[in-house]
């Protein structure tokens, strides 16, 4: 990453570049991320660096440790259970207000963001246990596009921040996680079709389903974070 650019620009790049490589399960839960390296490695300056760490903890894919500095968000079951219950409350709301307040426009981006998503590969061939990162982006637009026509900023805010909360907890599932237990890409089609014929109920209903599954195979699956991860965030 070079220096140049306007300092908001600049800003936007390395929170770009430290949340996909926090999601991409590159720097594991809980291990402490220290300015001056994450500088260094990305040739950029302490100043950019923490000002992207400070968005990513407003987004709670980073914590701040007043005294201690910034950690990557530590993982557990419980805070998934809990994720996953505000996300089918949260997500099933929204989606009930944009199918009723909704206009072409909306219907336009639901059906433009569910075809991207629709031609993105999931998997990448060298990695089959990995999920692609250009897909869970094409996915997060999806889904927050379903809700873009409710007209309440904070009801999009918290699908936003749980949507990457719940991947970074996806990205560190146990290997037995296999998403195949549910046809995803099927399910997708179905709450878009719902969204266009304004059927509200079966819409949120469908959403609904579609989060208890993935929440639930992951909670049975459980997590595979080194023992490490689990100490370092307990470091001085």
């Amino acid at each position: 990453m070079t220096r140049q650019g306007s300092a908001e620009t600049l800003s936007s790049r390395m929170y770009a570049v430290i949340r996909d490589a926090i999601l991409m399960g590159e720097v594991e839960p809980g291990s402490r991320l220290q300015t001056a390296a994450l500088a260094e490695k990305y040739d950029s300056s302490t100043t950019v660096v923490r000002e992207a760490l400070t968005r990513l903890s407003t987004e709670r894919i980073v914590r701040n440790i007043p005294q201690r500095g910034f950690f990557v968000q530590e993982l557990s079951i419980d805070e998934l259970d809990d994720l996953g219950r505000v996300r089918i409350h949260n997500d099933t709301f929204g989606l009930r207000l944009a199918v009723e307040r909704g206009d072409l426009e909306w219907e336009n981006l639901i059906i433009t963001t569910h075809h991207r998503l629709s031609r993105v590969p999931r998997r990448d061939p060298q990695l089959p246990a990995v999920t692609r990162l250009e897909w869970t982006d094409a996915h997060r637009a999806f889904h927050l596009a379903l809700l873009a026509a409710c007209r309440i900023d904070i009801v999009q805010q918290v699908a936003a921040v749980v949507f990457d909360s719940t991947e970074l907890y996806r990205r560190w599932a146990a290997p037995s996680f296999k998403p195949a237990h549910h046809d995803i890409d099927r399910e997708h089609e179905q709450i878009l079709q719902a969204a266009l014929d304004r059927d509200v109920d079966r819409a949120a209903e469908l959403l609904a389903s579609h989060y208890g599954h993935s929440h639930a195979i992951m909670l049975k699956a459980g997590l595979a974070l080194p023992e490490r991860a689990a100490q370092s965030s307990h470091e001085a």
